[in-house]
């Protein structure tokens, strides 16, 4: 297993890449993974902030929370719910038990608003590196 990068460079390509799967995703009627991948992007994207503003390799966690109580930010307002339901979304689009009840879950609105959101999580993100 190659070790995680330390350039946060890299950390938000794959978080660009990661949103671009997702909006694939979307777009083949993968809803609820294009919600995993929006979560991942996420996930990495902070991993980024993490290392730029740390100085050191991003714990090994899923929580968006976790890596931004490290970092020492918030959230805006405006996003902060979004997040919250993402991070909930995470352990359901990861393990799904029930793939059917899952993508009629995921109505093609909700995700797409899903990864709308995402895009301005990840521009809010990307103004602090």
């Amino acid at each position: 297993m190659a070790p995680l990068s330390k350039d946060p460079e890299s950390w938000i390509k794959q978080a660009d890449y990661d949103l671009k799967v997702a909006e694939s995703n979307y777009r083949n009627g993968f809803r609820f993974y294009a919600v995993f991948f929006c979560h991942l992007a996420i996930e990495k994207a902070l991993k980024g902030l993490y290392f730029k503003k740390l100085n050191e390799i991003p714990p090994n966690t899923h929580s968006h929370f976790y890596l931004m109580r490290k970092i020492g930010i918030e959230p805006p307002e405006s996003l902060d719910d979004f997040i919250t339901d993402l991070q909930e979304s995470h352990i359901a689009t990861r393990y799904p038990e029930d793939f059917q009840k899952l993508q009629a879950e995921f109505t093609e609105a909700i995700t797409n608003e899903i990864i709308e959101k995402s895009k301005d999580t990840l521009k809010w993100i990307k103004t602090m590196l």
